[in-house]
């Protein structure tokens, strides 16, 4: 087999990475995909943020030419993704939720074999997998069986496994579930660096931090349809401006406090007290100087004050009504010709 790195493939569309209109794909009675539009600008970390059961996986099947859509259609780089599948399979990378690894052979065995397939020589195939190792931090456990290593050690090699052939669009589902912080953390600054050196990153996940750390933009997916979609700060100002919070040190003077508060800042009925503690909206940050000197006048004084921009979680609630962690009742479905697809 020819190694698909030395292949010269040139995009139709040089813009974006991924076009998808109308993706539709169903299992059964269960609509796992319904109308699903995305569009991903070559160079960039795209997010698609969502719940177990939302249509992640499967959305990324399809773009990956691993399941044929029902309805709508997509391209990878100007390249329909049935009609073009097999230049598409070489313009990307694929890494699941599972460590498509042999467990019996070592990390160093596993990438030889992997670049073998792609059509490297031995040698070419044994330096690859000592530089992918290094990258991933992995050079030390190179020869233990991986049936040893632990679970951070897996997705690292998996994901080290999907960049052999150093494909331009790469898919990431859910690359850091399970995951330790201090393991996930390596993981982010491995795909910002994947970014810096020109590819571009389709990460699916369900964890707000990685999307608000990563993402360029992000699309909300929730029941199969993207709900909402942009930047990160555009995502959090659709759901209300940035909040004021207020500790006063005498909490005799909340109530004042309280009353001088939605008198400058003119938010009155939107402010709450709780535990000695006032959040206010805050809808013009000129005023702020204005309350801390109204403040300062009326003989109150602050403990701590701090300005909030509206979280992720946030936006999730508001948008979709639920908790991004709350259990899902259909977490997978089965396919009679696929096996068992999660969504």
């Amino acid at each position: 087999m020819e190694y698909l790195n030395k292949k010269i493939i040139t995009p139709e569309n040089g813009d974006w990475a991924v076009e998808a209109r109308g993706l539709v794909k169903t299992f059964g009675d269960n609509r796992a995909v319904d109308g699903v539009d995305l569009n991903v600008r070559a160079g960039s970390i795209y997010g698609v943020l969502g719940p177990n059961g939302a249509g992640k996986t499967t959305t990324i099947r399809m773009l990956a030419t691993l399941l044929r859509a029902d309805a709508g259609f997509a391209r990878i780089f100007g390249h329909d993704v049935v009609k073009e599948a097999q230049i598409v399979r070489q313009l990307i990378g694929v890494t699941g939720q599972y460590a498509s690894v042999d467990e019996s052979l070592s990390a160093t065995e596993n990438l030889i074999i992997f670049s073998r397939l792609l059509g490297l020589g031995r040698a070419e195939a044994r330096k690859k997998a000592a530089e992918l190792l290094e990258e991933f931090g992995l050079t030390e456990a190179a020869k233990r069986p991986l049936k040893n290593f632990s679970g951070g050690m897996r997705r690292r090699l998996d994901l080290a496994a999907s960049l052999i052939a150093q494909p331009p669009l790469i898919f990431l589902d859910e690359p850091t579930t399970g995951l330790d912080p201090r393991t996930r953390n390596q993981m982010w600054d491995t795909i910002r660096r994947l970014v810096n050196s020109g590819s571009t990153v389709l990460l699916t996940t369900q964890y707000l931090q990685e999307a608000d750390e990563l993402a360029d933009r992000i699309a909300v997916i929730d029941h199969g349809r993207v709900v909402a979609e942009g930047t990160v700060d555009e995502l959090k100002a659709s759901v209300g401006s940035s909040s004021l919070h207020l500790k006063i040190e005498n909490l005799k003077e909340i109530e004042n406090a309280r009353r001088t508060v939605e008198q400058v800042l003119k938010v009155q009925s939107k402010v709450s007290v709780e535990e000695g503690k006032i959040t206010a909206p805050m809808a013009d940050a000129d005023r702020v100087t204005d309350l801390l000197i109204a403040l300062r006048d009326a003989g109150i004084h602050l403990a701590e004050m701090s300005v909030q921009k509206p979280t992720l979680d946030e936006v999730f609630l508001t948008i979709t009504g639920n908790d991004i962690n709350a259990d899902t009742s259909k977490e997978a479905v089965r396919s009679d010709e696929k096996g068992e697809v999660s969504v």
